[in-house]
């Protein structure tokens, strides 16, 4: 039934939309052309747009289908996670496209959104059940957007961080090759590198305090379904290590002024032990939030 819904075909040409984002964002960098860039804004604008009335009608079709006293926010299952995360990568790139001026970014930062839609499109369950007693609770919504949002903040760190190792890279050849000869070609358009490592540095501190949220909301949320704060179950204690990894990377940043290489690897790091905790522990990793597998 999940497939028939008018929010899952939504969603399809969501993901349409972004793979076209991304392939013109490639484009860009290869040709140049800020027309080409302009299409690949409207494209992933269209699909943000797109995706937004997905969300929204998919919030409708669960009171539709479940009632007015088990209608809840479409975020509570795998499916309905990963679509979220994807809406919260793309509308935060668009805001800080819209603020810096930098839409080769979007070359790096739109896979990751397509990703999470083409995997979501094509290979989880998408029917609306009813929540489990655990999950009927505003708290889950405050937590789960608040998580995601962070989530995205990190996504769009890591795809700056594979942009800065690759342009920093590309640099240091050309400087031993050709001097201080301007860098031309493909390479040649990505932003420089201190820009990519200032762009790292906005997108994670967009993240942190969201992650931040996101745990003390969480916790909120134990103590309302669970009767306790803290549990240690895995999810916690990955988002913990989660948030003491870009704990360090600020830390590091303000007293140490770590930035270039390390601070990118340390974003990619951190990225990684995000995508753990939010699909590992989900997956392969029993505890008290194993309902929210595929």
């Amino acid at each position: 039934m999940g497939s028939d819904l008018l929010s899952t075909q939504l969603s399809n040409l969501t993901t349409i939309a972004y793979f076209s984002a991304m392939v013109m964002y490639i484009a860009f960098i290869a040709t140049k052309s800020n027309k080409v860039a302009l299409v690949a804004t409207f494209s992933a604008l269209a699909g943000f747009l797109i995706q937004t009335g997905a969300i929204g009608m998919r919030w409708y079709e669960s009171y539709a289908l479940l009632g007015s006293e088990h209608g809840r926010a479409p975020m509570t299952n795998m499916y309905e996670s990963v679509v979220f995360f994807a809406w919260c990568i793309v509308g935060l790139y668009l805001a800080m496209e819209w603020k810096y001026k930098y839409r080769a970014v979007g070359a790096f930062v739109m896979p990751v959104a397509v990703w999470a839609m083409l995997w979501g499109q094509m290979s989880l369950n998408k029917s609306i059940d009813p929540l489990v007693p655990a999950l009927q609770s505003n708290w889950l919504t405050y937590h789960v957007i608040t998580c995601f949002i962070g989530y995205a903040g990190f996504a769009i760190a890591f795809g700056v961080s594979i942009m800065f190792l690759i342009k920093i890279g590309s640099e240091e050849r050309h400087m031993k090759e050709h001097g201080n000869t301007p860098m031309g070609g493909v390479l040649g358009m990505l932003p420089p590198t201190r820009v990519l490592d200032d762009y790292n540095y906005k997108a994670i501190m967009i993240g942190f305090p969201m992650l931040t949220l996101g745990i003390i909301t969480g916790a909120a949320w134990a103590f309302y379904a669970w009767g306790t704060y803290w549990s240690w179950d895995p999810k916690e204690t990955w988002s913990l290590i989660v948030w003491f990894i870009y704990a360090a990377f600020l830390h590091a940043r303000f007293t140490r002024g770590w930035a270039g290489r390390k601070a990118a690897w340390l974003s990619i790091l951190g990225f990684a032990a995000t995508m753990f905790c939010y699909l590992g522990v989900n997956l392969y990793l029993s505890g008290l939030h194993s309902y929210g597998g595929v």
